[in-house]
């Protein structure tokens, strides 16, 4: 009676214990798993429903009831860092585009740009030829960047603009009693990410909070700088070891609070001479394009672009009645190449709009926070030509967030979020947001694709590899053959027996005689 009341007991405290853990967040990332990848679906819906569930986890989605807090003009974040111990040196480290700040560099830079496999991706065959292919490209199309760039004055100003975010936003966390460093690391030229890392072992930080300034996750974006780092700190794993630098990756951030009221408030500005006519004008939302084969593979991008616009919008006709919202479009600009790129195209938006005899149009860089050649020049010149020669007449354009107060703040708070929240590794994030492979719907078909080929090969080799077994042990031994063999057996089959093991050790052996 004894033993089967502590059996029934033990049985009890189990199903309490799996009970709780089963309501409970996990905190074990490559365990997490949202409804939603039990379902066969796309690959970028389900990587947006794991976005969702590990919204509370790393401060994604879901926080959109924060906006308030920062509707009005700046204040400081009240900062309660848990995550920080006493002695910790803190390092924040911006990653970012970058660009040429002399017209002589252009080509250098466009010729790193294109030799990034995840900006050109070539089939396999062709990858040695990367770095000669990249050259070509940038070859070609430096005549006209350079012009782009001396239309602006001769340079980027990215670099410049990204220091200014940085400094202001160690003055802002100085305010809240928090010490830190910030660092840039550009993705295709100075400051390099290399050199940034180096500094930042150099100068012992032991925290280190990694903002990519994209809002938006992209393979093409976050998603390069982010395996740029990943092959840095698999170089040196001693210098990186967590127990040494102990760093967290804040992957995207374009449902941020603070991020949203920043755009809402600079958009709302430029359409304040249509309060009483909304009806007059019209918001277009102009995003950096990516080839939709990334999207397709998994990016969440596409996916992430739109429900910020979303967002946005519901920000900005907050109080609003329904008949008095103002409207909006997305569309997407800088493509390159005759691949196909997510659409609607910006300049066909434009002459649409053009066409529907619209007159008014606010344009927002979406996924811009500092200006650059793509709004400096691609929007403020190129586009603005497009819509004039449509009939938009009044066409004006939001400025990019660069050093808003309000987009300082929502910067500080990022920085606290993470340091607050469990670490979430640089590899962690590609594994997250970058193997297609292990979302649900991965198709197991023949055919010229990746999975295709990959199964093909598996089951080819498998085939193989089975017939040189059947036929060690139909025969007991490999059967002599004419032509290429190994030991005069047939190569496979060679492989499953000691003739062949006994003739690869003889041939190594040689080598050192």
């Amino acid at each position: 009676m004894l033993r089967a009341s502590c059996r029934w007991l033990s049985l009890a405290i189990c199903f309490t214990a799996v009970s709780s853990f089963q309501h409970a967040p996990s905190l074990v990332l490559r365990s997490t798993r949202s409804p939603a990848l039990s379902r066969r679906g796309s690959v970028s819906s389900a990587r947006m429903a794991l976005g969702a569930d590990l919204g509370k986890l790393f401060g994604g989605i879901g926080q959109a009831n924060r906006i308030g807090s920062f509707r009005q003009e700046a204040s400081p974040v009240q900062a309660k860092v848990s995550g920080m111990r006493e002695g910790d040196k803190l390092g924040i480290l911006f990653l970012n585009l970058g660009g040429p700040e002399k017209l002589d560099e252009v080509e250098d830079f466009l010729f790193n740009l294109f030799n990034d496999e995840d900006i050109i991706r070539l089939p396999n065959a062709l990858k040695p030829l990367q770095g000669f292919i990249a050259r070509g490209i940038a070859s070609r199309r430096a005549p006209g960047s350079r012009e782009a760039y001396e239309s602006i004055g001769g340079g980027s100003p990215i670099v410049k603009l990204t220091e200014e975010q940085g400094d202001n936003l160690e003055k802002e966390l100085k305010k809240i009693g928090i010490d830190a460093k910030v660092y840039i690391g550009m993705r295709y030229w100075y400051p390099f990410t290399e050199e940034a890392t180096d500094q930042i072992l150099s100068d012992g930080v032991n925290r280190l909070v990694i903002i990519p300034l994209y809002p938006q996750y992209s393979i093409s974006t976050t998603g390069s700088s982010i395996r740029l780092l990943d092959q840095i700190i698999r170089q040196d794993p001693k210098q990186w070891d967590p127990r040494r630098v102990d760093h967290t990756v804040v992957p995207d951030w374009y449902d941020h609070p603070g991020y949203l009221a920043t755009q809402a408030k600079l958009i709302l500005k430029e359409l304040d001479e249509f309060k009483r006519t909304p009806k007059d004008v019209k918001v277009m939302f102009s995003a950096h394009g990516v080839p939709e084969s990334y999207v397709e593979a998994g990016d969440p991008y596409k996916g992430q672009i739109e429900r910020c616009a979303e967002l946005i919008m519901e920000e900005v006709n907050k109080g609003r009645k329904e008949e008095d919202r103002y409207d909006y479009t997305l569309c997407f600009q800088s493509r390159v190449g005759p691949v196909k790129w997510l659409e609607p195209y910006t300049d066909d938006v434009l002459k649409q709009l053009g066409e529907e005899g619209l007159k008014n149009l606010v344009v927002v860089p979406l996924s811009f926070v500092s200006e650059h050649v793509e709004t400096l020049e691609e929007i403020d010149q190129e586009y603005r030509e497009v819509a004039e020669e449509a009939g938009i007449t009044n066409f004006k354009r939001v400025p990019a967030l660069n050093s808003d107060p309000l987009f300082i703040q929502a910067l500080v708070d990022i920085t606290v979020g993470a340091l607050n929240r469990p670490s979430l590794r640089v590899s962690e994030t590609l594994d997250l947001y970058q193997k297609s492979n292990d979302m649900p719907g991965y198709p197991w078909e023949f055919g010229v694709t990746r999975a295709a080929e990959q199964w093909n090969g598996r089951l080819a080799m498998l085939g193989i590899a089975a017939l040189a077994v059947a036929q060690v042990y139909k025969s007991g031994h490999c059967p002599t053959i004419d032509g290429p063999a190994i030991a005069g057996k047939e190569p496979f089959c060679a492989a499953f027996s000691a003739d062949g093991w006994e003739w690869l050790f003889a041939a190594v052996q040689s080598l050192y005689n």
